[in-house]
């Protein structure tokens, strides 16, 4: 490398791999992009668990038998906590990436940051009752 070839080389400052760990708002962008695993996890799963139940009793309850397993039941609480954390991250975006206008009028982010929330209760109150009944 001729000395001309190393004046214009551009300075790229060295950066640390653990960069995201010193600012919080990097951090939570970080495990937002880490939870995107754990949403295609719990499609699998979900999709495992609809397999096994059109398989018939025995296969159901084979897959039952599975889910249960320690380490799996600590990947689906794991699972559970980053789709939270997917779906509030989401929610939070919304009011900035979306205009939502009624008569011309820009409806205020928290009206449509509680619309989404208020669904999502509901929504989950649903499943529950569902479930339980």
């Amino acid at each position: 490398m001729t000395e001309s070839d190393l004046q214009h080389r551009p300075y790229h400052r060295p950066i640390s791999t653990w960069w995201w760990l010193e600012k919080r708002s990097y951090f939570v962008f970080m495990m937002r992009e880490l939870s995107s695993i754990f949403v295609a996890w719990s499609v699998v799963f979900l999709l495992l668990l609809l397999y096994a139940v059109g398989r018939g009793d025995d296969e159901y309850q084979d897959f039952l038998d599975w889910a249960a397993s320690p380490w799996l039941v600590v990947v689906n609480v794991v699972s559970l906590l980053f789709l939270v954390l997917h779906t509030v991250t989401w929610f939070d975006l919304t009011p900035k990436a979306m205009a939502v206008r009624v008569r011309g009028e820009r409806v205020p982010a928290w009206l449509v940051l509680a619309s989404q929330y208020a669904g999502w209760i509901v929504v989950s109150a649903f499943v529950v009752w569902l479930v339980t009944r």
